[in-house]
């Protein structure tokens, strides 16, 4: 059993790493978050010591190294400008690191944090779920097999509705969240390289607070993408039944079914990550790259 510790216990998807912790037969000893509605926790490890100050958590988390009980890994799920200096808190106190996404917000960050890493023992890990969707490596699998010469045309959309909350938080603040590309797809655009190798060239035709679109021409594809958080740009077959969220992935016109089965990702992730096979630093930094780029771009 590895002893973890969570900073960002409040936020949106916190509970799927409490979750995959659980399910992985591990224990979270201690949480940080600025916000205290946090009885999630409840759900998952009550008897974990909280806290609202980093300063107390630091210092508890100092108590216990001093009484012999070690932190084994630092989860983070903190606002995404602070993913950089939370990382380099979990390897000075020694412990592997399993990072959400974006890992960062710019590539030089990375490149920094690997130079970081080599004077620690620990690991920095980010969690790319999709890598992991039966149906993602199915398509990998298919595009492996198939001649490299091979250019494919893909669409991809993802639109999830989002209130006027999210522009009053970090979210919408581009400094904090690096921005609609960063926040909701820099792990599309993760798969997409992984699948169809290096991104070649890139165009942004929309790019507004709540939408962005364009072109990303990889080795092997020509990919239309569109990513949005205004619900209005729903379609309309999926307003007429309530939801919320649409996702859609075609291939030369055909439709790839990757809706399903997120919720398990997080916890297959960590198993990976716990058994050594987890996605570190330089596997995060093409995508960090992209969506680079695509904030960059005037």
């Amino acid at each position: 059993m590895k002893n973890f510790v969570l900073i960002g216990a409040a936020g949106y998807i916190a509970p799927r790493h409490m979750k995959a912790i659980k399910e992985t037969g591990n224990k979270l000893i201690a949480a940080y978050d600025p916000y205290d509605g946090i009885g999630i926790m409840d759900s998952y490890f009550p008897q974990a010591s909280f806290f609202t100050e980093f300063e107390r958590f630091d210092r508890h988390i100092e108590k216990l190294k001093r009484g012999g009980t070690k932190v084994d890994y630092v989860s983070i799920c903190s606002p995404n400008y602070l993913h950089d200096s939370h990382i380099r808190y979990g390897l000075r106190i020694g412990a592997d690191v399993i990072c959400e996404k974006p890992l960062v917000l710019n590539p030089w960050n990375v490149d920094a944090l690997v130079e970081l890493e080599e004077e620690y023992p620990n690991k920095v890990n980010t969690i790319l779920q999709l890598r992991y969707h039966e149906a993602i490596l199915a398509l990998k699998d298919k595009v492996d097999n198939c001649s490299k010469q091979k250019i494919y045309e893909i669409d991809l959309t993802y639109i999830t509705s989002r209130g006027k909350w999210y522009h009053t938080s970090w979210k919408g603040d581009i400094d904090k969240s690096g921005g609609i590309a960063t926040n909701i797809g820099v792990h599309f655009f993760d798969m997409l390289q992984w699948i169809f190798g290096p991104m070649k060239d890139f165009y942004v035709s929309v790019k507004t607070n709540d939408t962005n679109s364009g072109i990303l021409i990889f080795e092997q594809a020509k990919v239309n993408w569109y990513l949005s958080i205004n619900s209005e740009n729903l379609p309309q077959s999926v307003k007429d039944i309530g939801l919320s969220t649409f996702r859609a992935l075609s291939i030369e016109g055909e439709e790839i079914e990757f809706s399903k089965g997120f919720t398990d990702l997080h916890s297959i992730s960590y198993k990976n990550i716990i058994e050594g096979n987890g996605y570190g630093l330089t596997d995060a930094k093409s995508s960090i790259e992209i969506v680079s780029k695509i904030r960059n771009t005037v």
